[in-house]
């Protein structure tokens, strides 16, 4: 769940590697693997496979920036919370393009959304200690740009009128560009998530599978889920992008970080303290998708 906190960004810390010009002081094969978490497991793969679903989107160091601009609030460009809905008729109205997050309760959706504003410091992000905390769908305005949608939960604690809510979302959104659909890195697609596959494919709606929680599963682990949902992709979809993104934005928690509040939610005041080991690998690829699913970053050069 994210809220807005006007007023407390100053003194706040963007998080270590959160900007890209930190990223690309590190040296060349640990920038890559943050960068482009997927090609980091290439070196791994058995001679003759094919890597070609790797790098379709491989864009330059260019376009990296511009999609960061986008992610960076300012006074001129400010990044807001802008409502949440339970129904279509509360929505706010579809002037902007718009992409929507969705996913199995606890696969990690607010931890990746955090990590995406992560240099929007006025805009809070809350992480529930129980899945499921996110009933709502809530809307967020980056800039004139474009409208980040973060959708509750499916499977466990999943809203009654879920189903009723994201289907009349995905069918009448009509500035919908893309949808993101988030799948655990340790377990790999699940029956809920072929479900979820399923009412996309049927309506038409192009989306993209993110693979989360990538530092949680071992080498061999992850290698399997992802040439499996590669090849799932390829055998059984229409509207998916053929290529996988891979994330990590997990965060561990400092003793000095005072607990959880007062209503079951880690708060991003204290985001300097329990963010420190987040390497963000793969949100930068990620951020600059976005741009270009909008038409914001209309050409992406290859690196």
């Amino acid at each position: 769940m994210l809220l807005p906190r006007a007023g407390r960004a100053a003194g706040r810390a963007s998080p270590p590697l959160a900007a890209l010009a930190q990223v690309l002081r590190l040296e060349r094969s640990r920038r890559t693997g943050i960068v482009f978490p997927l090609q980091k497991l290439e070196r791994y793969l058995a001679p003759g496979t094919d890597t070609a679903r790797f790098r379709l989107f491989q864009p330059g160091l260019a376009a990296l920036q511009r999609a960061e601009a986008l992610f960076r609030s300012d006074r001129g460009h400010p990044i807001d919370y802008v409502s949440s809905a339970v129904r279509m008729d509360h929505a706010p109205p579809p002037a902007l393009p718009e992409v929507c997050f969705i996913g199995r309760s606890n696969v990690g959706k607010s931890s990746l959304i955090r990590a995406l504003f992560s240099l929007a410091p006025e805009v809070e992000v809350r992480v529930s200690k129980t899945p499921g905390h996110t009933k709502k769908m809530n809307f967020f305005k980056v800039g004139k740009y474009f409208t980040l949608v973060d959708m509750p939960g499916y499977g466990y604690r999943a809203p009654q009128d879920f189903v009723e809510m994201v289907e009349a979302y995905l069918q009448e959104r009509r500035n919908l560009k893309r949808t993101f659909l988030l799948v655990d890195g340790v377990v790999g697609l699940q029956k809920t998530d072929n479900i979820a596959v399923e009412m996309l494919e049927e309506f038409g709606i192009p989306y993209v599978m993110v693979l989360t929680k990538i530092d949680r599963a071992s080498r061999g682990v992850l290698l399997k889920n992802v040439l499996e949902i590669q090849e799932f992709v390829k055998e059984n979809t229409q509207g998916c992008f053929p290529q996988l993104f891979l994330v990590r934005c997990s965060t561990s928690l400092c003793p000095k970080d005072g607990g959880w509040a007062a209503d079951g939610e880690k708060s991003l005041s204290l985001f300097p303290f329990f963010c420190n080991s987040v390497e963000f690998s793969g949100v930068h690829l990620l951020k600059c998708f976005v741009a270009h699913v909008t038409g914001n970053l209309p050409t992406v050069e290859a690196s």
